[in-house]
């Protein structure tokens, strides 16, 4: 299912000068997550379907199905968002170019909410030879991302992958720390069967190089400017979290879940409390931490999961974004905070490494440094003008960070990847 509004974006700049290949590719984009679940992957996903949809191309996407919004009549997401679904309708009065197969899944454990992908080769492999997509785009590397990948290359498809989310880095908060490794090297031989792995920073790429992955491609990504905006401050919602015009508002967005380093969080919190006493911390989001980081911030605002215009205004309307969290591939939602003008503070790797100039758009401290993030916690919001100033400054960066951008580098790579299977004769 397509954000209704990204997919009439995308319509509508359909017909603006952007280089194309020779003809409109058929893209089978495979994801263990897809909106209306909330987390970064799926949202950004949805962002290249719809920028690739402005780029003309014909996109099938294959997930697992969502019980609570997936059904089987014309009630369900096809009705709902004008999206064909596996195989019907049509988009907007388009050609039909989107279309979804929706395949089996399970919770994922302490995440209920989001579903393991289980394999599909049988029914892959059946569809795929009535109909072969030109490339396969793998965006996650669970069951169902593995049984596309071993059905591609058994067929001669040509395969990218992105590396989205550091699981290797996750198995300490789990419990499983000894499978650290092994999960490193699965994760290693799954990218090293496709013909280029994207990731976004280049930080991320030197790293996984050192682990001996191969073919790297650096792709950013980039931030919906027009959603996430300055002007969706609102002083309503601002007084419903007790805090008046002059009031330091705190946000911290994303999972509540161990590996987000949530201790850090508090501590940050309560070491501000001593600078502004009447600070408040709005915490956006849901997970597994959820009821311990009540217990350790019990004045806290605990928001829970919002969406779309609802979200762009809890960024918009508070005034720094607290972001501690040590195993993000990325980040998004420090673009997100900058596109919304407020500073952001935060360890200096991912999207902040890339995007934040420390004391500029707001703050970066060395990666790991708990004392440092704790230090320029209380300093930040001793200068309410100087930190409104500084987010003012971030909204500027984000404005050049355009998601037309990153779609024409990812189509890039799919047309290196075909210029190198017919010119050399290889398949990925």
């Amino acid at each position: 299912m397509l954000d209704e509004e990204v997919i009439e974006g995308a319509l509508a700049k359909s017909d603006q000068t952007i280089p194309h290949p020779a003809r409109p590719l058929r893209i089978a984009l495979v994801t263990e997550t897809y909106p209306p679940e909330i987390n970064g992957v799926a949202s950004t996903v949805a962002q290249l379907v719809a920028g690739l949809l402005r780029e003309g191309h014909f996109v099938e996407v294959t997930r697992p199905r969502q019980p609570k919004v997936d059904g089987v009549s014309k009630n369900g997401p096809g009705a709902q968002t004008g999206v064909m679904v596996d195989g019907g309708g049509s988009l907007g009065g388009q050609p039909p170019r989107f279309s979804e197969r929706l395949t089996s899944g399970i919770p994922i454990p302490r995440y209920p909410e989001l579903k393991l992908g289980l394999p599909a080769a049988g029914r892959l492999e059946r569809d795929w030879k009535a109909q072969p997509p030109d490339i396969v785009h793998i965006a996650t590397e669970g069951p169902l991302g593995w049984s596309a990948l071993r059905v591609a290359r058994r067929l001669g498809l040509p395969v990218v992958s992105e590396f989205r989310t550091n699981f290797h880095a996750y198995s300490a908060h789990y419990g499983i720390g000894p499978l650290r490794h092994w999960v490193l090297g699965y994760l290693r031989r799954f990218h090293n069967r496709c013909a280029y792995t994207m990731v976004p920073t280049a930080g991320l790429a030197a790293e996984l190089e050192a682990s001996g992955f191969e073919r790297l491609k650096v792709v950013a990504r980039g931030v919906d400017a027009s959603r996430f905006h300055p002007s969706r401050r609102s002083q309503e919602l601002r007084s419903s979290w007790g805090a008046g015009p002059s009031t330091l508002v705190m946000v911290a967005v994303g999972r509540i879940a161990p590996e987000k380093n949530l201790d850090l969080l508090v501590s940050a919190y309560r070491k501000i409390r001593r600078v502004q006493p009447d600070a408040r911390l709005v915490v956006v989001g849901d997970g597994p931490a959820r009821a311990w980081l009540e217990r350790e911030a019990p004045d806290a605002v605990f928001a829970g999961r919002r969406m779309g215009e609802d979200l762009a205004s809890h960024y918009a309307s508070a005034d720094l974004l607290l972001f501690p969290s040590l195993t993000e591939t990325f980040g998004n939602v420090t673009l997100e905070a900058m596109a919304s003008g407020i500073a952001v503070l935060a360890f200096n790797y991912g999207a902040a490494g890339q995007s934040v100039v420390s004391g500029v758009h707001g703050w970066t401290v060395p990666y790991g440094d708990r004392s440092a993030f704790e230090r320029t916690a209380e300093c930040a919001v001793a200068d309410m003008l100087h930190l409104r100033q500084l987010g003012a400054q971030g909204r500027q960066v984000a404005e050049t960070m355009a998601w037309t951008e990153i779609v024409r580098e990812v189509q890039a790579i799919y047309l290196s990847t075909l210029q190198s299977v017919r010119s050399r004769g290889l398949q990925t």
